[in-house]
């Protein structure tokens, strides 16, 4: 498994982040790793993304720093040129996971079906995002569509919260959990810097816990 993936399995919290102003990246970023969580999905849901990650980047390099909702070749290829370590889909784009392999950088494509998951062997993937985790069918569905691919780890992403986050880190083919309870948009806008150490403080001693 590639080492990227390898850390955001040891740290079980993968953190998704929708920044609107990058004046908030290295505020944030400095919040998440005092923490104890050292990895960020900064996802191109806002202008000010690849800025984000770049920031993150070159000022932060205790963070392991990652680009999410990424839907073409053109924001894979800006979020790599910012300094992203790794690349984080919605869904399963054949052409994205081909231009990331090539490029050598960890691809992390979303996946609800058997299929999706076959698609996802066929190009020597270890790890997938398991998205909209709740919204699909949560731990039962999981477990159901995971059970014939041993060698698969999920990443659920989608309605994960600091209530079930342990019933998922707690199956065996999960990796880690992404989720946005603890950096909401609303807490990075307002600056609630302290808020969000103590929600991450405890995502990280439940991760601890499974």
């Amino acid at each position: 498994m590639h080492e990227v993936l390898t850390q955001i399995g040891l740290l079980g919290i993968l953190p998704l982040a929708t920044v609107e102003d990058e004046e908030s990246a290295l505020p944030l970023a400095q919040t998440l790793c005092r923490s104890g969580l050292p990895v960020i999905e900064v996802t191109f849901r806002t202008k000010a993304a690849a800025n984000v990650i770049e920031r993150i980047a070159k000022d932060s390099s205790h963070m392991l720093v990652g680009a999410g909702t990424v839907l073409t070749i053109d924001q894979a290829r800006t979020a790599m040129d910012a300094g992203a370590r790794f690349i984080v889909s919605p869904g399963f784009n054949p052409k994205i996971v081909e231009f990331c392999l090539t490029q050598s950088i960890p691809i992390l494509p979303g996946i609800i079906t058997p299929t999706e998951i076959q698609y996802a062997i066929e190009c020597n993937l270890e790890v997938v995002k398991f998205f909209p985790a709740e919204a699909s069918g949560g731990t039962e569905y999981l477990k159901a569509v995971a059970a014939p691919f041993k060698e698969m780890k999920f990443v659920p992403t989608g309605g994960i919260k600091e209530s079930n986050v342990l019933s998922y880190l707690r199956m065996p083919s999960v990796l880690a959990c992404g989720g946005s309870w603890m950096i909401t948009p609303e807490m990075i806008n307002a600056g609630q810097y302290e808020k969000i150490a103590e929600l991450t403080r405890n995502a990280v001693e439940r991760a601890k816990k499974r």
